[in-house]
């Protein structure tokens, strides 16, 4: 029996005259697709308006290139494919028919005089249009929250982890130390140059492990905002003196230069001295690292003004190495966050491109920004031949003397 086309177009749009009805029958295509046809592929330029006349359509998109998901159903008198010829873009979704569907199909001229010819239609099928976007929103909003808070309790449990496993590492770390000093100060230890060797590769070793262990505990509470910092007048001065002193012999070993340079006259800063020592420790730290050898870094610090934070003291901690591409320059600051291939960094603290936890910068930010202060790193970009260098720049609030003589 064939399909009464006129009848069908009334029931969609009753706005339009029945002179403007008859027109269409003759510019419209009656079109039936058994189940599961892809009538509207997404990403694909197809200008076709589509009424459903019988049968049923799934609607569904791809998010962020991941999972499809299904948007909505649409059956008898539902239309589709609007929003590409209104926009002239590319199809928004996916169109598959989930049994036998007929339709009415309308090319896009025909589609833009029936718009055209009646402004009520537009105006109801604008409604139609804003509403499926809403409704599309909601489900990406809730597809976020959903992705947050699996994101939340990732690293909810990341973090139980790392106090867990720093806390657990400490016990038996003290017991190697222990014996080790034990073995060290041995009569027949210090009459053996080998012994002497493999006893002091083992006091370096527990060293280290001491610094990341303790490096996860800070990252636990400045995560939990349990992080307190001691507040007493530290100078600059005196912190990168230690730390040139600190880092003399890994210097030496990779023939880099550290120079250290003080514009004008630097006030002390109110601070906690420990947080501010691993500060620059793990910016020098990350400065060797990314430096080829016979390199150069170079700290620099003044005083400065800063809206809304006054007075200020600047540092910037700059090197001659391999650069960050800007991709990277803040993720670097987040935990765990590694760049290139971790399987090929080499180990070792200071060893060029040497690998770590992924923890240095993190703590860095924490740390800073405990202070009331800001961290951000320039580079303009990564080259291991033309070596862009990176600076990395922070911002500490400055006292003056008048501080000082309240103490």
């Amino acid at each position: 029996m064939e399909m009464d086309v006129v009848t069908k177009l009334r029931e969609a749009f009753p706005d339009l005259s029945e002179d403007t009805l008859q027109q269409l029958k003759g510019l419209v295509r009656v079109a039936t697709y058994p189940p599961n046809t892809l009538i509207c592929e997404e990403g694909a330029y197809e200008y076709v308006f589509y009424l459903i006349v019988d049968g049923e359509v799934e609607i569904t998109k791809h998010f962020d290139g991941g999972e499809e998901r299904v948007l909505r159903h649409s059956t008898v008198g539902d239309f589709f494919g609007e929003m590409a010829l209104v926009q002239q873009e590319p199809r928004a979704a996916n169109v598959r028919t989930t049994r036998d569907t007929t339709v009415i199909e309308f090319d896009k001229e025909v589609f833009d005089n029936l718009l055209a010819s009646s402004p009520e239609l537009a105006w109801r099928m604008v409604r139609t249009t804003f509403d499926r976007l809403r409704s599309n929103d909601q489900t990406a909003l809730s597809d976020l929250h959903e992705a947050y808070m699996t994101l939340a309790r990732l690293d909810k449990a990341k973090l139980d982890f790392i106090e867990i496993a720093a806390h657990e590492l400490r016990t038996p770390l003290t017991v190697i130390q222990g014996y080790a000093d034990v073995l060290r100060n041995n009569d027949v230890i210090q009459t053996d140059s080998v012994l002497t060797e493999i006893v002091g590769g083992i006091m370096r070793g527990t060293t280290r492990l001491y610094e990341i262990v303790n490096g996860m505990l800070d990252i636990t509470k400045i995560d939990t905002d349990t992080l307190k910092t001691s507040r007493v007048p530290v100078l600059l001065q005196s912190v990168f003196a230690e730390l040139k002193n600190e880092f003399s012999s890994a210097l030496a070993e990779r023939k880099l230069e550290l120079h250290v340079k003080q514009i004008g006259d630097v006030p002390y800063i109110e601070a906690d001295p420990n947080l501010i020592y691993k500060v620059f420790y793990q910016l020098l730290v990350n400065a060797i690292k990314y430096t080829p050898d016979n390199g150069s870094i170079t700290v620099t610090y003044w005083l400065t003004e800063v809206e809304r934070m006054g007075p200020a003291v600047a540092i910037a901690v700059q090197d001659t190495g391999i650069g960050i591409d800007p991709k990277h320059q803040k993720a670097i600051f987040e935990k765990f966050y590694q760049i290139g291939q971790v399987a090929l960094h080499s180990s070792g603290k200071t060893s060029f491109k040497g690998g770590g936890p992924g923890l240095g910068l993190a703590l860095v930010k924490g740390a800073i920004e405990a202070h009331q202060g800001m961290v951000w790193v320039e580079s303009e970009g990564y080259d291991e031949e033309k070596l862009p260098g990176s600076a990395f720049k922070v911002l500490l609030p400055a006292h003056t003397p008048d501080f000082l003589s309240q103490q």
